[in-house]
């Protein structure tokens, strides 16, 4: 079993903290996005990972060895693969072509989910959903009697399902998906000036493909700041048993933790209120502050601040007051020199 993850997007919803990181490797709970999705699939895929391949933008030789760490750590081979013009979601699986052989899950590396179930290797394709409420910002399925999907369904306006496709996908002939794929880009195909992936999975609908549901228990998003926030407070609270437990390289003086809480190494807390909900990264420190639902990234200075729904990159400086806010790396935010 293959992992196709497309992930050279520019994550502009969640700057300034994909300036200088691409968003997948943004860490939640102390560990990166694209990771924990990998690893959260390769527990329901039933099967081992013999290859991690990763499709990404100019990310810079440092990011490339990260993301071969996380291969490895499935012990799986890891492969880059780059799409260097935004052509569509196709497109960038068009890119991994020479990884495109045999089973595969296809993953966007945009979405974090928590599912007990186990992949259905016997069907030709498995789409994972989740229900949601207000379907009409999402690509939906429509199903048959027998539960296996009709339609694709792309954000509608009148209710056809609640059942929303979250972005990680089963084939078990990456072939056939590559012969669509190959087809649509061969013949010019583009919906809204890109090649979309929903295009090659209705064309392999229509030859009788029967692609079968993995529905997931919770979907989280990373999109944006809040919603980055917010899936960090969740995995929390999925991991709370494993979040008891501070490093013994933690400085932690005169502090009140209320969990779940991620507490990294060589971190120094004084004089504060730390949590619920909170990530605080390795070698960052915290005094005389109260943070609450916030993630902070690594090497990072917070004095007075009274944080809440709030997320500071890595190397930043927070000298301050009470407010929500969001602060990318190497940025300086100072009001106590204001007041002197």
């Amino acid at each position: 079993m293959k992992i196709i993850v497309p992930m050279a997007g520019r994550g502009s919803r969640l700057r300034p903290h994909t300036l200088t990181v691409p968003k997948p490797l943004i860490p939640i709970a102390g560990k990166p996005i694209v990771q924990r999705l990998v690893e959260d699939i390769a527990k329901v895929a039933g099967q081992p990972i013999d290859e991690v391949a990763f499709i990404i933008g100019d990310f810079g030789p440092e990011i490339e060895e990260s993301l071969m760490k996380i291969a490895e750590k499935l012990n799986a081979k890891g492969s880059i693969y780059y799409q260097t013009e935004p052509l569509g979601t196709a497109h960038a699986i068009n890119c991994a072509a020479e990884s495109m052989q045999g089973p595969v899950i296809v993953a966007f590396a945009d979405t974090l989910f928590k599912a007990d179930f186990h992949l259905d290797t016997n069907a030709d394709g498995v789409i994972w959903v989740k229900k949601v409420d207000d379907p009409s910002a999402f690509g939906v399925v429509k199903l048959d009697d027998y539960g296996y999907i009709t339609d694709f369904v792309e954000k509608p306006q009148e209710f056809v399902s609640d059942l929303a496709i979250i972005g990680i996908y089963y084939f078990n002939s990456a072939e056939k998906l590559m012969d669509e794929i190959n087809y649509i880009m061969d013949n010019d195909i583009m919906v809204s000036g890109e090649y979309q992936f929903t295009t090659a999975l209705e064309n392999l609908r229509k030859k009788g493909a029967k692609f079968s549901l993995g529905k997931v228990d919770d979907w989280m998003d990373c999109g944006n700041k809040n919603a980055t926030v917010e899936t960090n407070g969740k995995i929390l609270q999925y991991e709370i048993d494993h979040m008891a437990n501070y490093p013994a390289s933690a400085v932690i003086e005169n502090t009140m933790i209320t969990p779940p809480c991620f507490i990294g190494e060589n971190v120094v807390i004084k004089n504060s209120k730390i949590g619920p909900n909170v990530s605080l990264g390795n070698n960052t420190v915290v005094v005389n502050s109260n943070i609450e639902n916030s993630l902070i990234q690594e090497n990072t200075v917070i004095d007075h601040g009274n944080l809440s729904n709030s997320m500071i990159g890595n190397s930043a400086r927070y000298y301050g007051v009470a407010r929500e806010i969001s602060l990318g790396d190497y940025s300086v935010l100072d009001f106590l020199s204001k007041e002197d």
